[in-house]
């Protein structure tokens, strides 16, 4: 496999059985036809539907109901950021993973809050985008390595104030910590020696409380 979402082979292979449902949000027809090949050749992966636009994207994935969409952010007329926002709204279980090629933090964030659980460059490995494909499904944030130090440097840019996480418990605290670090419900649940179900009713607490709708924007929130 070549080292670019530009170059990935031809000859998609299909895996059998626990395959992960991927839809593709993509305008550029090269990319396009790559990351479909991309999530179509490993074992376990499954390409449902590749949209041109978020509008057709719209109107195909409800239907399908991908477990992953990944989606580019700059897409014509709608944005793939407004797509996002809408599309979670129609699948709330639904990861989005955001590719870019640039690491601009207003759009991060912005993708962020409007609902993406991750944030790729678009000159990511591709053995990069399926382990994030792969974390993201397991409760994780993943991002690029620019990607993540563009976060911590806009962190570091801001005035640190008091915000929202004052009105959390000491246990949603601890939880909300852990959560900012990728880990999963499964880690903070053996960290904490507590049940994995009481984690998400914890989280279902903390996204209440800081008006949040994933954990990557909680993560973000709490940072900020």
């Amino acid at each position: 496999m070549r080292s670019s979402l530009l170059a990935a082979r031809d000859q998609p292979q299909l895996g059998e059985v626990d395959m992960i449902a991927i839809g593709i949000v993509e305008d550029d027809a090269v990319v396009r036809k790559s990351l479909a090949q991309l999530a179509g050749e490993p074992a376990g992966f499954h390409c449902l539907a590749v949209c041109a636009t978020g509008e057709e994207a719209l109107k195909v994935l409800p239907e399908l109901q991908p477990q992953v969409v990944l989606m580019d952010v700059h897409l014509p007329h709608m944005s793939g950021i407004e797509c996002t926002r809408r599309l979670k709204k129609l699948l709330p279980d639904t990861q989005v993973l955001m590719l870019t090629v640039y690491d601009d933090s207003d759009s991060i964030f912005r993708a962020l809050k409007a609902g993406a659980s991750g944030y790729l460059l678009k000159r990511s490995e591709p053995e990069e985008v399926l382990q994030a494909i792969k974390d993201v499904l397991k409760g994780g944030a993943p991002m690029s390595s620019q990607i993540a130090r563009k976060v911590v440097q806009s962190f570091r840019e801001t005035d640190p104030v008091a915000g929202p996480s004052a009105k959390l418990t000491e246990r949603e605290a601890e939880i909300l910590s852990y959560l900012t670090k990728g880990y999963a419900n499964k880690e903070i649940a053996d960290k904490m020696n507590i049940g994995v179900p009481t984690v998400r009713s914890h989280l279902r607490n903390i996204y209440e409380k800081l008006h949040v709708r994933s954990r990557t924007e909680a993560a973000v929130k709490y940072l900020h």
